[in-house]
């Protein structure tokens, strides 16, 4: 059996083979608008529309269902029907579009830094390769212990990080998981490196001192990279407010949708909600 179904990819239509096969599932009433379905979903065939997962691509769906783990809500399941066959071709091709897309934004961006930064050693972008082990702070126990395994390490994944002064697209920010802190929270709260920093780029501003509207840079970081998630770190005080409200509108204004929390840090150096 053969039918005509639009293809989002390639604006085109075509003859696509209907059969009966494993695909997923969204129950609406419990999707709750998370969004890492969509992330997890390699193949693109799940879209965010209105707040809510769709399975938008039938025949992008493969069937293996990496979806499902990832939702918290368990809204997603398995169910066999008439679906369109899984068409890997159009798979890979779609892929490649996205990373064509992508690598256009990354080429504009690096002649837009060199033409920018070329005048400032300090603010030249660098990445740096952290080996994230989730167990290396206990490598060496008792008497084996020694100075430099106790010693606190560095997890600054990038330079420069101040908002002003990063890049809006670059090569650290492919498939990262964002911080967005303010400043002074690095002073206050210990474990920052460990507890925030690590695995994520980090991204560092007082809006206060800078007297700025962070909201356009951030939306342009946001929408023109693969983030994963944002997570904001911002002290209690209420100056503040202005990081955590120019993520949040970026966020919006982006059109994405993607995980995201806030974090406040109180002036003792406790977490007082997260």
């Amino acid at each position: 059996m053969t039918s005509l179904i639009y293809n989002r990819e390639n604006e085109q239509k075509g003859p696509v083979k209907i059969m009966i096969r494993k695909i997923i599932h969204i129950d609406e009433e419990k999707c709750t608008g998370c969004g890492l379905c969509a992330t997890a979903c390699h193949e693109g065939a799940i879209d965010m529309i209105n707040g809510k997962a769709v399975l938008v691509r039938e025949n992008f769906c493969d069937g293996f269902g990496d979806c499902l783990p990832e939702c918290p809500a368990g809204a997603i399941t398995f169910e066999q029907r008439e679906a369109p066959a899984y068409d890997a071709e159009a798979v890979q091709m779609a892929k490649k579009n996205r990373s064509e897309e992508k690598n256009i934004f990354h080429t504009k961006a690096q002649v837009k830094e060199e033409r920018q930064m070329s005048g400032c050693p300090g603010s030249r972008m660098m990445q740096f390769n952290r080996t994230v082990n989730e167990n290396d702070d206990h490598k060496a126990q008792g008497s084996q212990e020694t100075d430099a395994a106790r010693r606190p390490q560095s997890r600054l994944q990038q330079w420069p990080v101040q908002i002003k002064l990063v890049p809006e697209v670059a090569p650290f920010f492919d498939n990262a998981k964002l911080l967005v802190a303010a400043d002074c929270t690095a002073y206050a709260y210990a474990s920052m490196h460990e507890d925030f920093m690590k695995g994520k780029v980090t991204l560092i501003g007082c809006p206060k001192l800078d007297d700025i509207d962070y909201s356009e840079k951030l939306t342009a970081i946001i929408r023109d990279n693969d983030i994963r998630s944002v997570t904001v770190v911002r002290m209690e005080v209420p100056c503040c407010g202005g990081l955590q409200y120019a993520a949040e509108e970026a966020l919006k204004n982006s059109g994405k949708f993607i995980p995201w929390q806030v974090v406040t840090i109180s002036r003792d150096g406790e977490i007082l909600d997260r």
